[in-house]
């Protein structure tokens, strides 16, 4: 998606806010939530690497628990 940023500007021309439609905004917000999902899980692996295989009902828990993701 191409974002199409509208800047508001004080009276010296200084860029102070950023408008978006409301669809950016979305999409951006959804982004986010999917790297930050991802690192989520980055991190899980990385803690069960050194264990072994990880039962996958202890990694969904925890995800659930202490990310508030559900799987």
């Amino acid at each position: 998606m191409t974002l199409n940023p509208q800047f508001v500007t004080d009276k010296k021309g200084k860029k102070t806010a950023v408008q978006l439609s409301l669809k950016e905004y979305e999409y951006l917000i959804q982004e986010l939530e999917l790297k930050e999902d991802i690192a989520v899980y980055e991190k899980v692996k990385a803690d069960y690497k050194d264990k072994g295989e990880a039962d996958w009902e202890v990694v969904k828990n925890k995800l659930d628990k202490k990310h508030r993701i559900k799987i």
